[in-house]
């Protein structure tokens, strides 16, 4: 469907060498093994995500990201900087009660020698955050270095120290990737994974290698025992660039999506300047990264309330008189009152035509794209992180009782 005539907003572009892009190699053919066994029975006392029905408030989703960071792994670290951006999609599309939820993400590493013996050679890299683009700032800020990897001490760890929400009817899942056993150290992982559970937590299990491999490294078991999926990927498989004709006016309309944010607070400056800097480090994984990240920015699943004026005063309408003038962006301060506020909405309007013009754009692009996939012959078969994680949070978030709804 064409689009119709789009409103324009003088906004700087990126340049030219935000399209650089990676070579597309697709690697060998790897069909991605699922394996989800029988629900493991929690104690009457557990609870579980779907005991209570979802009252109205914006329901919560939290997501830890466990990734070993061992000597082996820089394909799959690789896989989730470029996937972050299609991972992000796959929630902004769920609702509930009409909701889109409030999503935060946490990130781990483990099995990196350069991290502390004594503290099981894992470290919390991230909270649970609502500010995605820190996440990705710390997943580029990642480095491999060889250890030991102790699953079961990780998954306790994340399950111990993450603030995750007491909402009965939210979804906290655990999605854990590596290519040891997932059996060593000394943290029973069986104690981990049913401690997970009990508190409403599901484990996902991503073993990267041959499933048989995966198997007796009992990766399939830790995913039984806290009802999540175990699944199975090469970490080492490309994530094909593959151009549209659409990505080039995307990438523009990003640029003037920036210009719609108000940062505001003491670290105000900070959030603008890494929002830019995560733009950058998609771009130079290939100009699909940019245009995934562009389509998340535009959906209801990337939020900056308390960062950025427009979405806090969409979520509160009294956030304008309360900001002091030191802390409200540059040239605010000499505003009246009533200038403020109509500032704000200007952009408010602003940045809804944007999205809207981006999402349409981004669903010709994902039509375009499927169609070369085909007549490339491109088996796109959830090989690589990112469509592990899409294929099981898609059956999970259904039995959470979220739907399919279309992008706010």
């Amino acid at each position: 469907m064409p689009l119709s005539p789009r409103t324009v907003f003088a906004r700087p572009l990126l340049t030219a060498c935000l399209l650089a892009s990676l070579p597309a190699s697709a690697g060998d053919k790897v069909t991605i093994t699922v394996e989800r066994g029988p629900a493991a029975s929690s104690p009457a006392s557990s609870p579980a995500p779907t005991a209570s029905p979802f009252a109205g408030a914006r329901p919560s989703v939290d997501l830890a990201i466990l990734l070993d960071t061992s000597n082996s792994m820089d394909g799959l670290i690789d896989q989730a900087r470029r996937q972050l951006w299609t991972i992000v999609g796959q929630f902004a599309d769920a609702k509930k009660a009409g909701q889109t939820p409030l999503l935060r993400v946490a990130l781990f590493e483990y099995g990196n020698s350069g991290l502390p013996a004594t503290e099981g050679y894992l470290r919390q890299v991230v909270p649970l955050t609502d500010d995605l683009d820190v996440m990705s700032e710390a997943l580029f800020a990642l480095t491999t270095r060889g250890g030991d990897e102790y699953c079961g001490q990780v998954i306790d760890e994340a399950v111990t120290r993450l603030d995750w929400s007491d909402e009965p009817g939210g979804y906290k899942t655990i999605f854990i990737a590596g290519n040891e056993p997932f059996n060593q150290g000394g943290v029973d992982y069986r104690s981990a994974c049913k401690r997970a559970i009990e508190h409403g937590v599901v484990v996902n299990t991503v073993h990267c290698g041959a499933y048989d491999t995966g198997v007796s490294g009992e990766w399939n078991l830790g995913a039984r025992l806290a009802e999540g999926e175990s699944l199975n990927i090469d970490q080492d498989r490309v994530v094909v660039d593959i151009p549209s004709p659409h990505d080039k006016l995307i990438i523009e309309l990003n640029t003037e999506l920036n210009a719609t944010y108000l940062w505001y607070g003491k670290g105000g400056g900070g959030y603008g300047a890494n929002q830019e800097a995560q733009d950058r480090n998609a771009a130079g994984l290939g100009s699909s990264t940019l245009v995934e990240r562009a389509a998340a920015k535009s959906s209801a699943g990337y939020g900056n309330v308390g960062r950025d004026l427009v979405d806090s005063v969409a979520a509160d309408a009294e956030v304008l008189s309360r900001v002091s003038d030191a802390d409200l962006p540059e040239g605010m301060a000499q505003m009246t009152a009533d200038e403020r506020a109509a500032f704000v909405e200007e952009k408010a309007r602003e940045r809804a035509a944007l999205r809207t013009e981006i999402q349409a754009l981004s669903d010709q692009r994902d039509a375009y794209v499927a169609a070369e996939r085909q007549r490339l012959a491109e088996d796109s078969g959830a090989a690589t992180l990112g469509d592990a994680v899409t294929q099981a949070v898609a059956k999970q978030l259904a039995r959470a009782g979220f739907e399919k709804g279309a992008p706010q």
